[in-house]
């Protein structure tokens, strides 16, 4: 009975029937065209350079790793009030949105509705030669247009939604550490800048008194106008050198008020030499060390959103279903519309099948495929990136030090030999332009000295930000 029934039906029927069959089997198999999404390998060697095989040491907070209570200040206000930063902040939060949008895709949305029409026929319209007015008043809850989604279009566009998000929450954290950085590393030039000035500014006043001095001696013939003139010349030199350090300074002053929101007042450089030491870090092996870093899980996330939108622009190959459905009242007089036998409901299904579109869908789809590859290079070009900078940061490091002892040693010498030299002298053994060469000497070794141990300091500093800086 059942066979001869089939039989009977029409070919449209039939087709009907195989088509909602297949979407039947394609719901009960939850199929989805999300490629399987699998981590490249990091494009790196094994090691760094002079590092041996440890395990990283734990990144402490930045109030731990810095121990610069001035430093403690300035980054509070940074973090509080730095306009950068809340925009960025602002981002993740607008991410999150539309990864909520792109979620409640996935669910039908469930509206009340009530609708009023009035309508007038004109008599020689209605066939019965009069003028007809209609009243109908509706009221009930309906779904508009939800997608069944067989074959995983929807929940590939939400899955590359909540990567988006969070790959914009990863950056964020980045720009938060670089923040940091900036930050700490302009407090350090800022620190470097009024030591170096203070130190133009002594020697000048050294230098003016040996100009006065010299012109009385020439007065008294025993100087000669080419011991003036050199004179006069180292005087105006430092002169310009000594306004080039304080147009530095009140510079970097202002970069790091806009830094910190212009909400706290900077507090008074130390000398460089007395900074407080920060926390040793040992790296560890780059696995360790890149993966934790903020920017790399970020372009993993977006790797995964490329792979998502991969899916969701193979499942435009296939049809769409689309349901809009409603169950409620209707009447002619609006008194009536919660009477017996007012009920009305509506099922409207509508199937989209692509037959010929020129060839966007395929086109779409290699484009999918091709920000594939490109986020895969991205990805790759970020790890690699990391790794030079975590290998500079431990190069920096090392010579630093090792240049700031030689520096140390170079001053102490050309401290000695302008002592010597300025007692050989005044005892008329040398003459006074060997005295201003072993100053000038002295004051640049100074000014050499106080710049690397900045860019020391500087370095533990990119060695943090480069390590991924630490949890709060």
């Amino acid at each position: 009975m059942t066979e001869r029934k089939f039989s009977s039906l029409s070919a449209t029927e039939k087709i009907a029937r195989a088509a909602l069959g297949a979407v039947a089997m394609a719901l009960l198999a939850g199929c989805s065209f999300i490629p399987a999404y699998e981590r490249p390998a990091a494009p790196v060697p094994e090691h760094f350079d002079g590092v041996a095989e440890a395990a990283a040491s734990p990144l402490s907070s930045w109030r731990v790793y810095f121990t610069d209570p001035s430093l403690h200040v300035l980054i509070e206000a940074a973090l509080n009030h730095n306009r950068d930063l809340k925009i960025a902040l602002a981002r993740v939060e607008e991410a999150r949105a539309l990864a909520g949008i792109a979620r409640a895709e996935r669910f039908p949305t469930l509206d009340a509705q009530g609708s009023a029409n009035r309508s007038r026929t004109p008599a020689d319209l209605t066939g019965t030669g009069q003028p007809l007015v209609a009243s109908r008043y509706d009221a009930g809850l309906g779904v508009t247009a939800f997608e069944l989604d067989f074959w995983g279009r929807v929940a590939a566009l939400s899955e590359s939604a909540r990567a988006q998000y969070l790959a914009t929450d990863e950056a964020a954290k980045s720009f938060r550490i670089g923040l940091i950085s900036d930050v700490a590393n302009t407090w350090l030039l800022l620190t470097e800048l009024a030591e170096r000035e203070h130190l133009a500014a002594e020697t000048l006043n050294t230098r003016e008194e040996s100009l006065t001095i010299i012109r009385k001696r020439q007065e008294a013939g025993l100087a000669t106008d080419l011991d003036v003139l050199a004179a006069e010349g180292l005087a105006e030199s430092l002169r310009a050198e000594w306004a080039d350090l304080k147009r530095q300074r009140v510079q970097t002053e202002n970069a790091l008020r806009l830094l910190t929101g212009m909400a706290v007042t900077l507090p008074a450089p130390t000398n460089l030499a007395n900074q407080p030491s920060m926390t040793e870090l040992a790296p560890g092996l780059p696995s360790d060390v890149l993966l934790r870093r903020p920017d790399v899980r970020a372009a993993e996330q977006r790797l995964v959103a490329a792979n998502a939108n991969v899916g969701a622009a193979r499942a435009a190959f296939f049809p769409r279903i689309a349901l809009t459905t409603g169950m409620g009242t209707a009447s002619q007089e609006l008194s009536g519309l919660f009477d017996a036998g007012s009920k009305a409901w509506l099922f409207n299904p509508v199937l989209k099948l692509p037959l010929f579109d020129a060839g966007r869908t395929r086109a779409n789809v290699d484009m999918a495929e091709a920000r594939k590859v490109q986020a895969v290079a991205d990805y790759e070009r970020t790890i690699q990136q990391a790794f030079r900078e975590v290998a500079d940061a431990l190069a920096a490091g090392s010579t630093f030090s090792e240049q700031v002892v030689a520096l140390e040693a170079n001053l102490r010498a050309q401290q000695a030999r302008f002592e010597r030299v300025k007692a050989r002298q005044q005892a008329g053994i040398a003459n006074y332009l060997e005295v201003l060469d072993a100053n000038r000497d002295t004051f640049i070794s100074g000014q050499v000295l106080v710049s690397s141990r900045r860019q020391l300091l500087s370095a533990h500093v990119t060695l943090y930000k480069t390590l991924g800086g630490g949890e709060e």
